[in-house]
């Protein structure tokens, strides 16, 4: 049979990846795969919903390079891999997307704009930029069934939503509370805890901060002698101030009563703080035994003393005046309470109480039965001091009665409707002077505050708007993950992470300090929460499903509560697209159906959504629109729960912690086994990337330019796919021109010399048993890669598995088997060793086709394709499959030696400017031990003639030749032995020969230092040999070597010859000559090159394929050659014999 394989010009990996494709979506490849796989077992994989409102980003091109890896393995592996895309829909990042291309914000919906026209246009939105993602997709090679996704904003999608709260409801996890909670004034919505935490939430941020004085009422006699008695409260948030109602104190804190001066106006005071903390407020310099009548606060050192202690239980139940008071709060307020979370890490050692504004603030506040300061809007709803805006409730937002029964109007009016925040306030910058400050500086003006500084602290930010978010009380409705808390963290144990990390560390310590699940998000688009309430709250119910809804309005129908049911055209239990489309489950349409409760109340949908992370956390059963559909696929593990997810480590506390607590409430299993979790894609400086910062790379441009290959396989091997990635398209380059480059040029030698020799791949196959040495190694390797690569992939360790693949092509292919066995190739008949090279390196490069495939799709189909001659795709072929009897572990160790030992010859070489084509005379290698010789021995031919030397001499290392140097490794040994690592180097560096080799044999050596056992091993120090004249030496672990580099002149000689030979193929090269031309050279008469040709003629002639080399007198059109001492005229011809 007689065949060609495809030449090529030049490496186009770009252009590979355009007509690669083409012929995936013509052929559709993905599909076939699958069809390909059918009736196969399952490999379970779930990706992770992208919203398709925003562009994609090189990060994505991180991620989902690691899923098609591992998919495309499984794939390879024999398993059937089905892979669904989906489409996150709903949310903030939409809303807020909408209000800004529509000009409005929250408050003009159902003014300004209808529910309904909103939310088209957010579905509208919500989809912009579908077309980016999926070229995206096809570009970058993931395969991912784009046709069918799965849609959050589906009907059916959300019946399943339904389905799985109504289970919860049922379940008792879910319940309504008022409780304070995460908010977002910009955003106009609560948040859950988990969204608190997605990274870069909490900012270091300069504030404002100051340490109130509150005075006391009924003081202790200690307290009565020097002037009003305050406690001391510090608060980083001086806006809530006037709302603090209590003062709370560790009950086993030990407090002072302090005498002193107001820093700022030098009245006597006496003050009340932890006594962790004194010195925090004190410079100790400025404590006296008896305090001065009077104070200059000019004076920079503020005078204090002591007078008494108490603990914190003492001063429970003392009274203080109200700080700032504006509004009154009732009975009950304005008294010391006791806590266990009070502190004296930072402070005072006494909180301020607001619990209006604060989790532990609140909870503390209702134990004692402390108030919170409430205000009573117009409608009769009694509201914390700030708006949901963020600002101070403007007076005419509020209950005239209550205004004048209750607060201090003049008072309060300065300040109302200003914002707490200058980020709310849409006329201020954050240079502008903030409400904090403002009220620093009245409180100053009071004598009420003992410090006003600025500070940096770490504060939280809302996830989408990037603006400061509220602690506020909410009502809402929460799942009750605390209740499932200890199953969650036991499900935790069985799940599979990459790192390992991440699952015992930041998700295991998620899972212990777990809160329950804030479900309710006061926004329009977005899946509806499906419970149903009487006015009053005493009848509900939890719709789960949208049959029991079409159900229930039946029956508000009949009971007159509705006039006609709004989904008459809908057929119950009829599950097509078009029945769905009939209706829409989101707001204002479910807003205005109306239930009847069995007692013939009407009832009316709480107006909530729900948090958007449920609706992706939920997608392994309502992807499947479960229990509707597919329940059997559901119970029968063939699609729940996944084998494999893989996302950003930014999902760990997001959608990896929603899917992990719905399946475990719901299944009582975790939804996924095993978890990849990706790090950042930073710029090459580590920075984040940005479009406003203008470091943000363009994906669709750096596949255009490079071909989507090299960054897949720079992503993957550069770094473990959990570190954080300083992308730098210059190591995309690099690796286009080493991997890949290296990879097409072996594949280039091999197609050149097959096709001008009429290799077809077809040929009967040489026994592995009798092919020889060389090709027996590179095959014993090529089944060792198998191994390796199978196993890292297996174990989700791509970065390995790629790294394992470039050294054995870079290596042990390309720069050691064909370097070596070109020869071969260029042998005249197909020989039985020729047609062995052959095979072998066929062989080699189909299987690194095969193992390259899951991280370079590619370049792998192309090279599979093209050394096949078949119109067949890699990925439709299996895995390459370890041969056990082709692997001999000694070949390959005497080979690693030879590899070893020529890189050190060379090194020496390049370290005095002798090039490889100048033989030299003589190797020395002193031997550690019998074993190390013979495998030297084994492969001392292929040595030498690798680094061109005529003799290697095995030495003893008790002749003296050589001498050694030994140093410790401090980094290493210094943790190990820092009490006496100084008389440990000293013991190193004094080691004797004999001890030397000891260790160099042995791989360690033990000592007693001071006392101290030690044990070292060869990793622990560096040993170095000294120079003898004439030679030089070489180190590598246990490994020497002794070059010497004197060159006579018989080896000069020979040196010009290989040069001769170098700079004639050169000039062949250049020439355009094929391989098999023959040539006439002749040279101009030279007294050094005539003596050389002279005695190597006939080498000469055979390198450069000579028909004639000849010596002249003159050399017409010819071209010089620039030796070292000399320059060449030569005349090189093509023979026309």
């Amino acid at each position: 049979m007689s065949r060609r394989f495809a030449e090529y010009e030049s490496l186009d990996l770009s252009r590979v990846n355009e007509e690669v494709l083409a012929d995936w979506m013509q052929h559709r490849l993905f599909e076939e795969s699958l069809k390909s796989r059918e009736g196969a077992p399952s490999f379970v994989f779930y990706e992770g919903p992208p919203s398709a409102n925003g562009m994609p980003g090189i990060h994505h091109v991180m991620a989902r390079a690691i899923k098609d890896t591992i998919c495309r393995y499984k794939t390879m592996k024999g398993f059937r891999v089905d892979r669904k895309a989906g489409w996150d829909t709903h949310g903030l990042p939409v809303e807020l997307g909408v209000e800004k291309s529509l000009g409005i914000t929250k408050e003009d919906i159902g003014k300004s704009i209808s529910v309904e026209e909103y939310n088209a246009a957010c579905r509208r939105d919500v989809m912009k930029f579908t077309k980016e993602w999926e070229d995206l997709t096809h570009k970058m090679g993931y395969w991912v069934d784009m046709e069918h996704p799965y849609i959050t904003y589906d009907n059916r999608y959300i019946e399943t939503l339904w389905w799985l709260l109504a289970e919860l409801y049922k379940k008792g996890l879910l319940y309504k509370g008022y409780t304070i909670q995460p908010y977002s004034p910009a955003a106009g919505t609560g948040l859950s805890t988990h969204e608190l935490n997605q990274p870069g939430c909490y900012r270091d941020v300069k504030d404002t901060t100051c340490v109130a004085q509150f005075k006391i009422m009924d003081p202790k006699p200690e307290m009565q002698l020097h002037g009003d008695a305050f406690f001391l409260a510090w608060t980083t948030t001086p806006w809530t101030l006037p709302s603090n109602t209590a003062l709370c104190v560790g009950p086993e804190i030990e407090y002072l009563a302090v005498q002193t001066f107001n820093p700022y106006n030098g009245i006597p005071i006496t003050v009340v703080l932890g006594k962790p903390l004194l010195h925090t407020l004190f410079n100790p310099k400025g404590e006296c035994e008896e305090i001065p009548a009077s104070y200059d606060p000019a004076q920079k050192l503020l005078p204090y003393k002591v007078i008494a202690s108490w603990k914190g239980k003492e001063l429970e139940g003392m009274r203080y005046e109200q700080l700032i008071p504006w509004v009154n709060p009732g009975e009950g307020a304005f008294r010391v309470i006791t806590g266990n979370f009070v502190t004296t890490e930072d402070g005072t050692g006494i909180v301020h109480i607001a619990p209006t504004f604060g989790a532990d603030d609140d909870r503390v506040a209702k134990k004692s039965g402390v108030p919170p300061l409430m205000l009573r809007d117009k409608e009769g709803n009694m509201r914390p001091m700030v708006d949901l805006a963020g600002r101070y409730f403007p007076t005419t937002d509020l209950d005239p009665v209550f205004v004048e029964k209750h607060m201090d109007l003049p008072l309060y009016d300065v300040y109302a409707g200003r914002y707490v925040k200058n980020a709310y306030d849409a006329g201020k910058t954050e240079k502008d002077e903030t409400l904090d400050v403002e009220l620093c500086v009245m409180l100053k003006m009071q004598n009420r505050v003992f410090r006003i500084e600025k500070m940096t602290h770490n504060y939280p930010h809302c996830w989408r708007t990037d603006k400061p978010v509220l602690y506020y009380p909410l009502d809402s409705w929460f799942i009750r993950t605390t209740a499932c808390k200890e199953e969650m963290i036991a499900n935790n144990g069985k799940i599979y992470w990459k790192p390992e990390s991440t699952g015992t560390g930041r998700f295991g310590k998620w899972l212990e300090n777990l809160q329950d699940w804030n479900l309710s998000r006061s926004r329009y688009w977005g899946t509806p929460l499906p419970i149903w309430r009487t006015e009053d709250g005493s009848e509900e119910i939890c719709i789960g499903s949208v049959e029991e809804l079409y159900n229930e309005i039946e029956k508000a129908v009949k009971a007159g509560m509705m006039e006609r049911n709004p989904w008459a055209g809908f057929k119950p239990g009829v599950y097509t697209e078009e029945n769905y489309a009939k209706i829409d489950l989101h707001r204002p349409f479910v807003d205005e159906i109306t239930l009847c409760s069995p007692s013939g109340q009407p009832m009316r949908r709480e107006l909530d959504l729900i948090d958007v992370w449920f609706d992706s956390g939920a997608m392994p059963y309502a992807q499947m629109h479960y229990p509707f559909e597919n329940r059997e696929r559901v119970k029968d593990g063939s699609v729940f729960p996944a084998d494999f997810i893989a996302e950003g480590v930014d999902q760990t506390r997001g959608w990896f912690f929603t899917l992990h607590a719905i399946a475990t409430m719901i299944s009582g299993t975790s939804s996924f086994k095993v978890v990849v979790s990706n790090g950042l894609v930073l710029d090459k400086k580590g920075n984040k990337m940005s479009k406003r910062l203008g470091n943000a790379v363009d994906p669709f441009e750096t596949i255009k330019k490079y071909g989507s290959d090299p960054l897949r396989w720079y992503m993957i091997t550069n770094s473990s796919p959990w570190d954080n990635l300083k992308f730098d398209t210059d190591g995309v380059e690099e690796v286009r021109r080493k991997f890949f480059g290296t990879l097409y040029n072996t594949y280039q030698f091999f197609a050149l010399y097959a096709n001008l020799d009429g290799f077809t791949g077809e040929e009967e196959s040489i026994p592995f048993a009798k092919r020889p040495e060389i090709d027996r190694w590179i095959l014993s390797e090529l089944n060792t890669l198998i191994r390796e690569v199978d196993d890292q992939l297996s174990d989700y360790e791509p970065t390995r598995a790629g790294r394992a693949i470039s050294d054995f092509v870079s290596e042990n292919l390309s720069n050691w088997y064909v370097r070596l066995s070109r020869r071969r190739f260029w042998a005249g008949d197909m020989t039985e060793d020729k047609l062995s090279a052959y095979q072998t390196l066929y062989t080699s490069l189909l299987t690194v086709s095969k193992l390259m495939a899951p991280i370079s799709p590619f370049y792998a189909d192309r090279l599979y394709r093209d050394l096949t001659g078949k119109d067949e795709s890699v990925h439709l072929a299996l895995f390459p499959q370890l041969d056990q009897s082709q692997v001999d572990r000694a070949l390959e160790q005497s080979m690693q030696m030879a590899q070893q030992i020529s890189s050190m010859v060379l090194a020496l070489r390049r370290k005095v400017n002798l090039k490889v084509r100048q033989p030299l005379a003589t190797l020395m290698i002193p031997a550690i031990d019998d074993e190390q010789r013979r495998c030297i021995e084994s492969v001392q031919p292929l040595i030498l003639s690798e680094v061109n030397v005529k003799e290697l001499r095995f030495v003893d290392d008790s002749m003296g030749i050589l001498v050694k140097r030994i140093k410790p490794d401090f980094k290493r040994l210094g943790p190990r032995y820092g009490k006496v690592m100084k008389a440990l180097a000293e013991a190193v560096t004094a080691m004797t020969q004999e001890e030397i080799r000891s260790l160099e044999k042995a791989g360690t050596f033990r000592m007693e230092v001071a006392g101290t056992p030690v044990e070292l091993e060869l990793a622990d120090v560096e040993i170095v040999s000294e120079d003898i004249p004439g030679w030089l030496v070489a180190n590598e672990g246990n490994l020497t070597v002794a070059l010497d580099i004197t060159v006579t002149d018989e080896l000069r000689s020979e040196g010009l010859a290989r040069e001769l030979v170098n700079r004639v193929q050169n000039i062949r090269k250049q020439s355009g000559f094929e391989v098999s031309d023959k040539v006439n050279v002749l040279l101009l008469s030279n007294d050094i090159m005539d003596k050389v040709v002279a005695e190597h003629h006939d080498y000469i002639a055979q390198q450069i394929q000579a028909e004639s080399l000849e010596i002249s007198d003159a050399v017409s059109d010819g071209m010089e050659l620039d030796f070292d001492d000399f320059v060449l005229s030569i005349q090189v011809v093509k023979h026309q014999g």
